[in-house]
């Protein structure tokens, strides 16, 4: 019998190829189950025997526990760990990392070169601000570090295999160590990789237009010698092969403007390694002593500003005080979101599609989510505002439909504590974090510079647009006295197409003038970035308003190059006009913005989009209503 059984041809086995329910998932998951098998135990097992059971059983146990893999995963809710948890994670490690070169730069020069001291240093410092988590050991010594990987391995495959799979020893261990020293350990040696991580950011970025704005910001608030000078010889470099071109007609005046640009960002680095070697970013605390009253930042300004934020933020966690401010991010960040999610399943309803409980499920779980971090009996740290909101807000996501608006009443009551309560927001002010803040912002003046003659401190109001955006570096290049003339005007126009979108492009040439030197340079604006100047200073010199006339706005036909050249006039008028000497005599604060936006860089439109927006649509009617009158004239009868 048993050779009759054996001499049998083999029935084929059938396998089961759902993993996770998603075809487009699984059945790659399966090629990779397939090559595995192929390369890593088919060429040795078929040298011992051609029973397939084995095989079967390998690639059941597989996929065990990728179906139990899965399955867990849908049951995780994802959003708060990679909205909050994983944000906070990355922000802490960054802010531990920060405050160990501080306390490096504090002991003195020869500690700075010495990594193995920022090392003790940076786990010092975790101690310090995470309490009883301390993972020194895990992250320096490679047998600790493998231990770790191997219990966390155990912990996974307690969760993901069959019973009888994890009981059996032999087969636990050959998988811990194929998982732990096969697959993690070297994930993480090739993550943590400088040169892996340089060379992945290279990647991201390659196909990407770098954002002129953000480059010049991260140039003016390095602290970095080194990478300031890196940024300067490459300028150079590209500065040296640019003016090596023989170039002719229109290309000519491209390469200006590249060169412009290139002169510029050499002049920051120049100017920003100038205030690093003098001292004044290390030392900002006893400079401040020479100030009397500090500069004023607004509490609504240092949370929308990302480098403010990021100091109010270290402050909050020293005082105890994070999970009212992580609270306020949180709910500004579920308002953005479900005001997008109901206007979709608005646009979803017109166009027929009905998904209203899932979207409404998807709001309540993330409202639920919410309350239950910062608000509920359970929350560890727990905000602690008025019982009678949070009873209500609780009622409320019982029996309600969530809005945008559901946080709000809470949300503003946390303002005003963080505003009010000398713990937060006042005592943040008498704080040396508060003064590093400001020198990063560069806006710690040297009494001789812009100082004013009582002593008293200058209340920050910042632009009209009321954002941290005027700094040090831009101011102290501002003509400031009548030996420096500036003068511009339109020297060209033309049409550009950008995405399917067409406007027109002024080129303006700026010539400065002191006693010692003289300048040149050309920028570019748009209509728009015109009228949102003017705004901006109107609203800040109401006195311009009567003298200054902005050309009016044209819907149609606004491409005509006679159009254009008349606009073109008319602009020019309104620049002399600007730059008269008695104007800025009579406005002497209206220099700094008359400089930034004639200064060679994008020009960074405002905040106060209601009145500009208004504008935009009264003035084109008011302005245009006889070309509206001649293109209804146009129109097909049969339309």
């Amino acid at each position: 019998k048993c050779i009759e059984e054996m001499k049998r041809e083999a029935r084929p086995i059938k396998i089961d190829r759902r993993l996770t329910g998603a075809n487009i998932i699984d059945e790659p998951l399966q090629q990779v189950i397939q090559f595995s098998l192929r390369d890593y135990v088919q060429y040795w097992y078929y040298t011992l025997s051609d029973d397939e059971s084995f095989l079967l059983e390998i690639r059941q146990a597989l996929q065990y526990a990728l179906v139990q893999f899965s399955a867990r995963s849908k049951e995780t809710d994802w959003q708060p760990y990679f909205t909050t948890r994983l944000v906070d994670d990355f922000g802490t490690h960054l802010r531990v990392f920060r405050k160990a070169q501080q306390r490096i730069a504090e002991k003195g020069d020869q500690m700075k070169d010495q990594a193995e001291e920022l090392v003790d240093t940076f786990f010092e410092v975790e101690v310090e601000m995470e309490k009883e988590v301390c993972r020194d050991l895990v992250c320096t010594s490679p047998k600790d570090e493998e231990g770790f990987l191997r219990d966390l391995c155990e912990v996974l495959l307690y969760i993901l295999l069959p019973p009888g799979d994890f009981q059996n020893k032999i087969m636990r261990y050959f998988v811990r160590e194929i998982l732990s020293r096969g697959i993690l350990l070297p994930l993480i040696n090739q993550l943590s990789d400088p040169d892996y991580i340089n060379q992945y950011v290279i990647w991201m970025i390659r196909d990407s237009n770098c954002n002129y704005e953000a480059f010049m910001n991260i140039i003016k608030l390095s602290d970095n010698i080194g990478e300031l000078e890196a940024v300067k010889d490459k300028a150079s470099e590209e500065l040296q092969y640019l003016r090596s071109l023989d170039t002719a007609g229109d290309d000519i005046n491209t390469i200006k403007n590249q060169i412009n640009s290139l002169l510029y960002v050499i002049k920051v680095c120049d100017s920003r390694i100038q205030r690093l070697q003098s001292g004044k970013e290390i030392d900002t605390v006893k400079l401040a002593a020479n100030f009397g009253k500090l500069c004023t930042v607004p509490l609504d300004h240092i949370l929308v500003d990302n480098v403010a934020l990021q100091f109010f933020m270290d402050y909050m966690q020293q005082t105890g005080g994070q999970a009212h401010l992580f609270f306020w991010m949180t709910v500004e960040g579920y308002r953005v979101t479900a005001q997008q999610q109901l206007e979709v399943l608005q646009s979803r309803q017109k166009d027929g599609k009905h998904q209203t409980n899932q979207t409404k499920g998807l709001l309540r779980a993330a409202a639920f989510g919410v309350y239950e971090q910062y608000l509920s009996e359970k929350a560890s740290p727990r905000v602690n505002i008025d019982d009678n909101l949070v009873a209500k807000l609780a009622e409320t996501l019982n029996h309600e439909d969530p809005t945008p608006e559901i946080f709000d009443d809470i949300q503003r009551k946390v303002y005003e504590l963080m505003l009010r309560d000398e713990r937060f927001y006042p005592s943040f002010k008498q704080n040396v974090l508060y003064v590093r803040m400001l020198a990063e912002l560069d806006m710690l003046k040297d009494p001789s510079f812009r100082g004013s003659d009582d002593g008293e401190g200058e209340s920050f109001n910042g632009s009209p647009t009321g954002s941290i955006s005027l700094s040090l570096d831009d101011l102290s290049n501002v003509p400031s006295d009548e030996t420096v003339q500036l003068h511009a005007y339109i020297s060209d126009t033309g049409v550009c197409n950008d995405h399917g979108k067409t406007y027109a492009l002024y080129a303006i040439t700026v010539h400065r003038r002191n006693a010692n030197s003289e300048e040149m340079w050309k920028t570019y604006r748009r209509y728009s970035d015109f009228h949102d100047f003017h705004m901006r200073i109107t609203e800040q010199f109401e006195n311009l308003a009567n003298i200054l006339k902005l050309p009016g706005k044209k819907t149609f036909n606004n491409m005509d190059r006679e159009f254009l050249e008349k606009r073109k006039k008319d602009l020019n008028a309104y620049l002399q006009l600007l730059l008269n000497p008695e104007m800025m005599k009579a406005s002497p604060a209206l220099a700094h913005y008359v400089y930034d936006f004639l200064e060679n860089k994008a020009y960074s439109k405002g905040k106060g989009d209601f009145a500009r927006k208004m504008d935009t649509f009264v003035n084109p009617l008011r302005n245009s209503m006889r070309n509206v009158s001649n293109a209804v004239k146009s129109i097909p009868d049969s339309l």
